[in-house]
């Protein structure tokens, strides 16, 4: 046929066109492009090897859903044969863990929860995973982070933002919705992380495995040695080695610590428990509940129950130290027994930081002379901290020790006490039955493996009898406070004569300088007056030599000058004894001549009375004229010159009238008028 003439021919243009669409068609049946963030899932539509007959997979080419699966790229398929389902990769974040459902492989056998993944652990290779023996159902192995190529029909993947499936049913949706929940819930989608800040442990309760025997309450740890890589689970983390361990369902011996785990949440189920802490002045006593049936290490002769060893079920023989324990507290439990003292009251308004005298209250007693007064006591105890197993394996804890044991033995010490004494007596012997409590009841409190170290009494309080025990406590406050004042008083003397010698230390003191210096001084003076002496003793001996001189020379120039003065003097002597005698004879020759002594006597009144005038200016001639009656009488100055001129007035006034017959005179003037009549010399 001419190709031309067909071409040409006008009914042959609509037949290309439908020849060219077939082609288009033809070629994308045949021609399958697949980007390269996707994959895709192969549905055979049609097989001369029929159906699938088990199961859901065309592992031998049948017509179904093929295991392999299409990468990115342009893929060349029988036209009309094969669906192609373009799905997601699974993408897992970091940090995040995805969940795997099966829908095809073996059946889960009745003892399982979870298909195992022994020898099926690919879930990028269908056919490998189902001819090794892969079960359907939920995977005990998870995905982490990471990209996968995953056949979404064979498998359902769970993740914390989606799930990923091609949906085959309706009915589906539910389960893998209600899975999904389970496992959120759970918080199975991050791992367990324990953080070192938070002092806390990871307890373990695994949902499947071979059930705990009907006598054991938590399942014993197994697959702990990496030595053996085959049964090595590394904390959980792989379940199939744990089960090939031995491992049980059920809550685990076994404890996780500080650190990352990506744990499957459907296969176990973690529980956070604070560490046992040990503080320092404690022990922490073990009572296990797990593990084998140990050895009483007690002894044959103690009666009171068993100690076992570490790891056994029963009371530890070694208890756990002061530190920090990954302890699990639902495998047993720790009972803290302190290993200072420590101070039981028995008082209702006190009680310890450790409680365990919160039930105690004063010892009532009944005294001697009828008192009931109620008596605290605080009694300081210590436990060895060997034999803490043994005070706990007998009492169970320190509380119930003290409650049942030491309350009611104690009371029963002091009533006894207190009957053999009165009430002043047991105030006033306070420390003696303190000292005799102490050594008496230290070996009841050993019997019970405990340490008496001190017991310490109070003051006895009222108690029925209101407050008589007040008014004794009054009387004896009032006498030892006058004791204590006879005491103040003298120690305040003492103090006085103290302070006393100490202000005078003190003076002393501030003025040693002043001591010294004066000290000093008094020797340099001293020492300076001995030099002065000496000197002094010098210059007397000088000054009496030379005064001994100079006396012996006046004495000679005086008896020399007295002998010219004993001259002189005898010649002025002799001169003026002939002077007076030549005056006396020449005044007496003169009173003679002037009419004797009444004369010279009347002048010297005349004389005397003249100057009294002129010393008082008294007028002469008197102002009125007095005069005497009678003939021949004269005035007052007449009248008186007439009275002294009298001899009366002269004896009046005691001037003596020297005659001229006086022996005296006449000789002194015989002897001058004999020397006037020597010749001159």
């Amino acid at each position: 046929m001419d190709l031309t003439w067909f071409l040409g021919h006008p009914g042959t243009a609509f037949l290309s066109v439908l020849l060219f669409i077939f082609l288009l068609v033809l070629l994308s049946k045949w021609a399958r492009y697949i980007p390269n963030n996707r994959v895709g899932i192969v549905e055979k539509l049609f097989s001369r090897k029929g159906s699938v007959k088990t199961g859901l997979m065309a592992l031998n080419g049948e017509a179904g859903y093929e295991p392999r699966l299409l990468r990115g790229g342009w893929h060349f398929l029988m036209p009309f044969q094969y669906r192609i389902h373009k799905m997601p990769l699974v993408t897992i974040p970091q940090g995040k863990i995805g969940y795997v459902f099966a829908r095809d492989g073996k059946d889960l056998p009745a003892s399982q929860a979870l298909a195992s993944n022994e020898r099926a652990r690919d879930f990028q290779d269908v056919e490998t995973f189902l001819q090794n023996g892969g079960t359907k159902g939920p995977q005990r192995m998870i995905l982490r982070e990471g990209i996968y190529a995953i056949n979404l029909v064979q498998f359902v993947v769970l993740t914390e933002d989606q799930m990923l499936y091609l949906p085959l049913d309706r009915s589906e949706v539910d389960t893998f919705t209600k899975m999904s929940a389970v496992i959120a819930e759970r918080g199975g989608y991050r791992p367990v992380v324990i953080k070192g800040t938070d002092d806390i442990i990871g307890v373990i309760t695994v949902h499947d495995g071979p059930s705990l025997p009907s006598d054991e309450i938590i399942a014993p740890s197994v697959g702990n040695d990496p030595a053996h890589p085959d049964t090595y689970h590394n904390n959980f983390q792989d379940p199939d080695k744990f089960l090939k361990a031995g491992g049980l369902r059920g809550r685990q011996l076994q404890v996780i610590v500080e650190g990352t785990y990506y744990v499957n949440r459907l296969f176990a189920t973690v529980e956070s428990i604070p560490k046992t802490v040990v503080e320092v002045g404690t022990v922490g006593v073990v009572v296990s509940y797990t593990g084998v049936e140990g050895t009483d290490m007690t002894g044959a002769d103690y009666k009171h129950g068993e100690l076992v060893a570490v790891g056994t079920r029963g009371v530890w023989n070694d208890p756990l130290l002061p530190g920090k324990y990954a302890f699990n507290t639902y495998a047993g439990k720790v009972v803290m027994v302190p290993t200072t003292n420590f101070i039981l009251k028995w008082s209702q308004s006190e009680v310890g930081a450790h409680r365990y005298d919160e039930n105690l209250a004063e010892v009532s007693l009944i005294t001697k002379d009828a008192f009931e007064p109620s008596l605290p006591l605080s009694v300081v105890v210590h436990i060895d901290y060997r034999k803490a197993p043994l005070v706990i394996q007998r009492f169970g804890d320190i509380k119930r020790l003290v409650e049942q044991t030491l309350d009611p033995m104690v009371a029963a010490y002091f009533k006894n006490i207190g009957q053999t004494r009165t009430l002043i007596q047991l105030i006033q012997d306070r420390s003696a039955i303190q000292d005799q409590s102490g050594v008496q009841m230290r070996a009841k409190f050993e019997q019970y493996n405990l340490e008496l170290q001190e017991v310490l009494i109070g003051t006895p309080t009222s108690g029925t009898q209101g407050g008589q025990i007040e008014q004794i406590l009054i009387q004896l406050r009032s006498r030892q406070i006058a004791n204590e004042q006879v005491e103040t008083y003298s120690r305040q003397q003492g103090a006085a004569v103290k302070e006393r010698e100490l202000r005078e230390a003190e003076a002393k003191a501030k003025q040693q300088t002043m001591l010294t210096e004066s000290e000093i001084s008094i020797t340099v003076q001293s020492n300076q007056g001995k030099a002065d002496y000496a000197r002094a003793q010098q210059e007397a001996n000088r000054i009496q030599t030379l005064a001994g001189a100079e006396a012996e020379k006046v004495r000679i120039m005086g008896e020399g000058e007295g002998k010219r003065i004993k001259a002189i003097a005898d010649g002025e002597a002799e001169r003026a004894a002939r002077v007076g005698i030549a005056q006396a004879i020449a005044i007496e020759e003169q009173v003679r001549a002037y009419g004797g002594p009444q004369f010279q006597l009347t002048q010297q009144v005349m004389n005397r009375f003249a100057e009294a005038i002129e010393k008082g200016q008294i007028d002469v001639v008197p102002k009125i004229n007095m005069s005497g009656g009678g003939a021949g009488s004269g005035n007052l100055i007449e009248n008186l010159l007439g009275l002294l001129m009298t001899t009366k007035l002269a004896e009046t006034v005691g001037v003596a009238t020297p005659t001229a017959r006086d022996p005296e005179v006449q000789a002194m003037r015989d002897a001058l008028k004999a020397q006037m009549k020597k010749p001159e010399a």
